[in-house]
Order: C-alpha cells, then structure tokens, then sequence
C-alpha cells in the first residue's frame, strides 16, 4: 500500500492551474444553447471552491476516514474510556500550515518544522480540560520528536515522552517498504494494552496512523480511540474532533 501524502501540489501552482482552466473555459464557451437554472451547478463563489469541485476524489485513506463509523458513542463511549483498556491515539493538534516537513525537518529544532498556531494551541487544550472535566483515566502520553505532536500533549496533558517510532520517515511519499517500516514501528504501542483500569495516550501524525490502519486521519487533532485485543491486533471503536470530547 503506497502512501501518497494528500495535499501533494503546492497551494499557489494548484489556484495558477484552477485560473487557466478557468480562462480557456470562458474562451470556449458559446451561447446556442441557454442554460438551465434547475439542472445547472451553481457556480463557485471563489477560488477554493473551484479548486474542491475539480478534486479528483479522495485518496483511499482518507475516504476510510469518511466512511468510518463509531462503534461506540456519547455516554456509552465515556463509559468505556473510564474502564480504561483503550489506546487513544491524536493526530497533533492545528498547525500554522500544512505540508511534508518530514524530508527537511531537524527533530531537534522547531524552527525547521511546521509549528502549532493558535487555533491548535487552543485545541490542545480544549482536549486537556475535557480529560479532567470527564474524569478520563490515562497513564502513558507518547508522542512522536516534532514539535508539532509533544507541544499537544504537553498543552494537553501536561506530560509526555518522545518516541521515534511516531516519527516520519524522510520522505514526501512511500513505497510499499517504507509504509510497512512505518506500520512495524507503531503497531507495538497501538497493540500494548494499557495498565489496569487506565488509557495510553499517543499523540503522532497521519502517514504513520494510516500505515497501521488504512485510515488517513483528517483533519488535524482528531483521534482514533483503539482497543487493543491482547493477541497482537486492536479495534477502532470511535474517533473525535477536538471540541467533541466536551459533550461526552
């Protein structure tokens, strides 16, 4: 399973051939025949817009994240965090931009890495009030060397420790190798069963989620609630935005 990162074209190459398309369209167009307001596609009312409606679909990992549906919800989910037993596992909360650093970034310095912004900030700790609020049990908070990933569980949780196995691999997109090398490094923490009566938290990014799973998570700060089966395998239960953990 190769994993090509979503957002592969840079934003402004993406709007200058969205123009162009737009241009030759105008230049093309002819009035023999007058459109018909109730079958015509409303137009898009900006750049954005047109670019998502040209989008050629979904990658497969990122479809599975829409298609996902929880098996556990609402009181009876909370009900079962409190049991513990569960491995939660955050995609790192908002950052200022989004693109691959991976192939460039220095582990050991922010400056090279895509950083939090204040929505993420925010986010983060959104989450860490809900924890308390709802009394959730958690012992371990593992999180990858970026920036990005032990700032959220610091702002969160207060806590962490870095684990290289939820760094990147130096590269933009994978070889099937390479995914597997990313699924062999994190399947042993989503598969270790959390102590009695408690929740390991494990605060990453998305290629490392999706060569476990199949699932892109998207957007950012979501998580995918994990219950390890004790026989080297798990089950995803549930996944949450940030301001979602509030209404449990």
């Amino acid at each position: 399973m190769q994993i090509l990162r979503p957002h592969k074209f840079p934003r402004s190459l993406s709007l200058a051939l969205c123009s162009c398309l737009l241009i030759i369209s105008s230049a093309c167009t002819t009035t023999a025949t007058a459109p018909n307001p109730a079958t015509e596609t409303p137009p898009a009312e900006n750049v954005s817009d047109q670019i998502a409606q040209a989008d050629e679909g979904l990658s497969p990992g990122e479809q599975a994240n829409a298609d996902f549906q929880d098996k556990l919800s609402g009181t009876e989910l909370l009900n079962a965090l409190k049991q513990g037993g569960h491995v939660i596992y955050f995609r790192h909360a908002q950052t200022e931009k989004d693109y691959a650093d991976q192939v460039t970034a220095d582990v050991n310095n922010c400056a090279t890495q895509r950083v939090l912004s204040e929505v993420g900030w925010q986010q983060a700790r959104t989450i860490g009030k809900a924890f308390e609020a709802k009394d959730i049990p958690y012992n371990q908070v593992i999180s990858s060397q970026y920036c990005r990933a032990w700032k959220t569980a610091d702002l969160a949780f207060s806590k962490y420790e870095k684990n290289p196995a939820l760094n990147f691999l130096p590269f933009e997109d994978y070889t099937d190798t390479q995914v597997e090398e990313m699924k062999a490094n994190v399947m042993p923490l989503l598969t270790a069963i959390p102590p009695n009566g408690t929740n390991t938290i494990i605060v990453g990014h998305d290629d490392i989620f999706e060569s476990a799973t199949g699932i892109y998570p998207d957007p950012q700060g979501i998580a995918y609630i994990v219950t390890p089966d004790g026989q080297g395998g798990f089950e995803l239960v549930a996944n949450m935005l940030p301001k979602e953990w509030g209404d449990l």
